[in-house]
This record gives C-alpha cells, structure tokens and sequence, in this order.
C-alpha cells in the first residue's frame, strides 16, 4: 500500500502539471488576435530552423544562430513589453476568471445582424461617417482598450447617437464582442498594403487594415459618399445595399448548419 506521502507526491505532480497547462492556456487566449500572437508565430518559425539547421547539420547556420539566443531573454521582454503589463491588468481583474466562453444563440446573431444593416442605412442617406468592427475567433483586445470601454446591447440608435457628428466617440470604431457593444472611439490600425487606390481613405483604410490582422468584419459608412462598405479576410467590398450588407454578414456570422453559431462571447 503506498503511504500517505506517495499518493501526496502523485497528487502534487499532477496539480502542478494541470496548473502550468492552465497558465499557459490563459497566456494564450490572451494573446489570439494580438500582436504578441504574431510575434510567437515568428519566434516558433525561428525555433524551427535553429532546430533544422542542427539536424541538418548547416554549422554556419546553427552557429550564427546560436550567438542570437543569449539575447532572447532581453529581447522577449522588449517585444512583450505592452502584452506582458496588459496581461498582468487582466489576471489581476477579478472578471477575467469569471468569464467563460460560449456561443451566441442564433436568435441573437440575427437580431445583431439586422440592428448593423438598419444602422448602416439610416447612416449612409445622412451621410454620417462609421466604422464598426465585430469580433470573431481572434481577439481585439489591444484594439479594445485603445477606446472607452462600454457594456451595452448593440442597438441601432445607440450607433446612431455614438456615430452622430459632434459627439466626442463620433470618430474612433466600435468594437462590438457577442451581442454587446465593448467599446467606441477606438484607434485602428491602418494597412500599410502598396498599391491601395488614392480613392481609400483613413476610415476605410483602417478597416482593410484590421480584416488584414484578424478574421474580424468592418462594416464601414463614408461620410463623404455615403457608400456602405465590408472589410473582411483583407479585403474591402464597396457599394452594398441593405440587404447585400445582410446577406454578408449572415453568411460570415450565422450558423453553417443552423446548430452551432460563428461568432463566440465571453459570458460573465
């Protein structure tokens, strides 16, 4: 029969394993849609050809290599600076271990989808400017704390008052996460691809940008021509109509098989 302190030395083990498991799954949920998820993608490229190189025996390679490593621990935390200190807020928020991931209803998503092609409508014939992205699979959330946070339902008035010229969120995006309203007034990346037409301006450059860096959808209202567009999969499609923007989106964010829904939320 093993003694108490064996079973406890078993148990130990695994907790322990389990507690890493969970330290680092957390670290990287935190980091999907980031640009700290970008930089890991480099640094595991760069894990592989370290590894190949000595496989294959390219000396000059692996050593070249080598002289790099001692300066990764340095490095890292000059990359990671800005994830690392948002990480730390996180854990230390008593809603980061609250919050657990589900699907929206379809019910839901419908609902959401209409409210976005009524806004987009009423916006476009006064030809009021609007930028709203919705979140997908990858996480915004350095896009997120970039403007004031909010918690409301997506609804088309409330667009309607944060888009209305003079308001002081009137400028930046909306990020909506689920069926609510995260966040307005955000600052988004500008895509920086050559060759973009003379004829893309700030509003809808920002929205190539982020459907470049994420599987996120922009919709996205010119305030000079009215036009409604959708950025998605890094590419804008111009000119939509309210039921063009609706099929879209119901294409990208309703069920496949009307059982299990695109667009997951974290629910507190």
């Amino acid at each position: 029969m093993p003694g108490t302190l064996e079973i406890w030395g078993w148990l130990a083990t695994v907790l322990d394993v389990l507690f890493v498991a969970a330290i680092f799954y957390s670290l990287i949920m935190l980091a999907r849609g980031t640009r700290a998820w970008k930089i890991f993608s480099g640094l595991a490229v760069f894990g592989g050809i370290y590894l190949l190189s000595d496989v294959l025996q390219f000396r000059t390679l692996n050593w070249l290599l080598r002289q790099i490593v001692p300066l990764a621990p340095v490095a890292l935390v000059i990359l990671f600076y800005p994830e690392l200190r948002y990480a730390l807020e996180e854990v230390g928020r008593v809603q980061f271990w609250q919050n657990r991931l589900r699907l929206l209803p379809k019910e839901d998503v419908q609902r959401m989808i209409r409210e976005l092609a009524r806004v987009a409508v009423t916006l476009s014939t006064r030809h009021i400017g609007a930028l709203i992205v919705i979140e997908r699979e990858e996480g915004l959330d350095d896009l997120i704390i970039t403007g004031t946070p909010l918690d409301a339902e997506v609804s088309s008035e409330l667009l309607n008052t944060l888009f209305h010229p003079g308001t002081a969120l009137h400028d930046g995006a909306v990020i909506i996460r689920g069926d609510r309203i995260v966040a307005a007034g955000c600052v988004l990346p500008l895509t920086d691809r050559p060759g973009i037409s003379s004829d893309i301006h700030t509003r809808h450059r920002a929205a190539i940008g982020v459907a470049e860096r994420s599987d996120a959808l922009v919709v996205v209202v010119s305030e000079e021509s009215g036009a409604i567009s959708l950025g998605q999969d890094g590419r804008l499609e111009r000119g939509l109509t309210q039921e063009t923007l609706l099929e879209r989106l119901q294409g990208a964010l309703e069920p496949a098989n009307g059982n299990e829904p695109r667009i997951p939320f974290l629910h507190k």
